[in-house]
């Protein structure tokens, strides 16, 4: 297996809403994207699915030195042997691929937040950092996209949060803040428990109302001259926004289930974003 297949390979197993808007891009744009993402999954994959902490830290910590030396000439695993040769063309940096790291790595170390300030340096660096390099990959020519790209990267993660809210609780994280916990009185056994009522009810409205004004904000910040060369970035917006909608209709009965879209449904919202050039 090529490099190239093995990304492409990582890529359309995740069936994230990503992927779907990854098939409009040009070829070359594509190739990139694909290869940056399949680096995402493989950090956050050490978190998600490698039991003992210790062992997740080493593996990350490998990742690490991985990223340096591929930056040195020198990959060994096939993401980065796909990765460094668009890297140059994308202005992909070592800096961005470590924050990505050093973003899952607080997953290895804090489980709680205290506040919103606490859990928006996580958001930053997993999410934000992504919508930073992503942009670019896409064909960013304003300055200005990065701050769309950074709002709209929280807006997703955000989005996530909600949506995993009883799947993050069985791994022992709540990324909820924990003074928000306090001010709608929802005690952590609750969400561990997998307990509904008005009271967590209100708090997760609350959680969705600030995710729709992150996505308000990054789209206000998108410059007119970038709105073209963005348009697989607004297709993940319009499959992300959507998911956000649905959870809101299904009350936000996060705690037993993960809520999501068909295949389908993604394939149309992006579809309709490049044919219509709007969400």
């Amino acid at each position: 297996m090529t490099p190239q297949q093995y990304v492409q390979e990582k890529a359309a197993a995740s069936g994230s809403s990503f992927y779907y808007a990854f098939l409009f891009l040009p070829r070359p744009r594509r190739a990139a994207i694909t290869a940056f993402y399949a680096f995402c999954r493989e950090i956050d994959d050490v978190v998600d699915e490698v039991q003992d902490p210790g062992v997740a830290a080493t593996k990350l910590a490998w990742w690490q030195a991985e990223v340096a030396r591929a930056y040195a000439g020198e990959p060994s695993h096939p993401v980065m042997k796909a990765l460094m040769p668009l890297a140059p063309t994308y202005g992909i940096e070592a800096r961005q691929l470590q924050s990505v790291i050093e973003g899952c790595q607080m997953d290895l170390e804090q489980t709680r937040y205290l506040d919103f300030a606490g859990l928006q340096r996580y958001c930053h660096l997993v999410a934000g950092i992504v919508g930073e390099v992503s942009a670019r990959i896409f064909g960013q020519t304003d300055e200005q996209t990065t701050a769309y790209a950074h709002k709209l990267g929280l807006a997703f993660q955000l989005t996530n949060i909600i949506r995993d809210v009883g799947e993050d609780a069985m791994r022992g994280r709540i990324y909820l803040p924990i003074n928000e916990l306090q001010q709608f009185d929802v005690k952590a056994h609750e969400i561990l428990n997998r307990f509904y009522s008005d009271r967590f009810s209100a708090l997760m409205a609350f959680q969705a109302r600030r995710a729709h004004l992150y996505y308000e904000e990054a789209l206000a910040l998108l410059p007119a001259a970038d709105r073209r060369a963005q348009k697989a970035g607004l297709m993940m917006a319009s499959i992300y926004r959507t998911l956000l909608r649905e959870i809101e209709r299904d009350e936000f009965r996060v705690l037993h289930q993960r809520i999501s879209l068909t295949p389908l449904r993604k394939l149309w919202l992006a579809w309709r974003v490049q044919a219509l050039g709007r969400l």
